[in-house]
């Protein structure tokens, strides 16, 4: 079996679309199936405006067929609705080859954050990229009743893992702050709503650990706050072990691993009532959820690092391998459309 992802998420980008879409591969490829990873780097790319650390490539429709073709895949996933993602989404359209789409990022609310454009308009164009697939894999049950909402159909909720290799208890990172330590792991960019953290009136210290457009300029505003800068494997661990509390800012994100992977390390989580943290803390102990942050966050204290580590373990790439293989054996049995509708 051969498998295709197109992605305009990719190295030397460090975030949860990327990590997400690296462990699948490692898994299918772990179950013998013959991988190809279409990104960024096939390409010419330019800076993405506002954010020069992104770079978008300059994807042809045409070039993404000539690929496509050649490698003939049996699973075609269309990942991210950016270039890449709408010239592959038109190579197939014109081919007649089916193909599966995931939604993984809130971009109506991203985009608010950053210009006047209006949610509705953008959850129409999004909705119109995914209406041709077969289906469309989305991260928690929350997003799945959400979308549907909204006008989204042959939705299916797939879920993430964690490489318990990396990310378990292990010697922390010191840190000469006092305690105690409240950590957020983030890309430092608008949408992040890490000033909803940063403004709380906690005890104790703060730490971030990410890159971004904004981060010199959070550092200024923020001089009591440490900023780590990015941080990856064993490194970021360690800063996870420091943690008390995990704070989760975001109301944008549609699952957030960095959740699970401070689970994992036995970091209890303290976030919104958001679809994400929804799904991945849920009735268990392991976190606080409040529309109040500074709230969750004291709660987050008295809660045990054991449940932590437990709720961790609902989430595996195994699963998430196995639910992506389960879609493609249950909408593209023929691989194959003979039509080629528009979208």
């Amino acid at each position: 079996m051969r498998c295709l992802i197109a992605t305009d998420a990719w190295y030397p980008q460090i975030n949860g679309v990327v990590r997400t879409l690296t462990s699948l591969a490692d898994q299918l490829r772990a179950r013998g199936i013959e991988v190809r990873v279409v990104s960024p780097q096939d390409f010419v790319t330019v800076p993405c405006p506002t954010y020069p650390q992104i770079r978008l490539a300059l994807a042809r429709s045409s070039r993404l067929a000539e690929i496509i073709e050649a490698f003939d895949p049996d699973s075609l996933h269309i990942a991210t609705e950016g270039p890449i993602g709408f010239a592959a989404r038109r190579a197939a359209i014109r081919a007649g080859r089916r193909f599966t789409t995931s939604f993984h990022t809130r971009f109506p609310e991203y985009l608010r954050q950053r210009a006047p454009i209006p949610e509705p308009f953008t959850y129409a164009l999004l909705r119109r990229f995914h209406s041709p697939a077969a289906a469309c894999l989305v991260p928690t049950e929350g997003m799945r009743r959400d979308l549907g909402r909204r006008g989204f159909d042959n939705l299916v909720t797939w879920t993430r893992g964690v490489d318990r290799s990396t990310f378990r208890p292990i010697e922390p990172v010191p840190l000469d702050l006092a305690g105690p330590i409240f950590l957020t792991v983030s890309r430092i960019a608008p949408e992040k709503n890490l000033e909803g953290f940063l403004d709380l009136d906690l005890p104790g210290s703060k730490v971030v650990v990410g890159d971004g457009p904004k981060l010199e300029e959070m550092r200024r505003r923020y001089p009591k706050v440490h900023f780590a800068g990015a941080k990856v494997g064993e490194d970021l661990t360690r800063y996870y072990c420091a943690a008390d509390v995990f704070v989760f800012p975001s109301r944008t994100d549609t699952f957030g691993i960095v959740l699970i992977e401070a689970l994992a390390c036995g970091v209890p989580i303290a976030a919104f009532h958001e679809p994400g943290p929804v799904d991945v803390i849920g009735t268990s102990a392991a976190g606080a959820m409040s529309d109040d942050l500074r709230e969750a966050c004291l709660r987050a204290l008295t809660l045990s690092r054991e449940a932590a580590l437990a709720r961790s373990q609902l989430f595996s790439w195994e699963a998430c391998a196995d639910i992506f293989l389960e879609t493609f054996n249950r909408h593209l049995p023929g691989v194959r459309n003979t039509s080629s509708a528009a979208g």
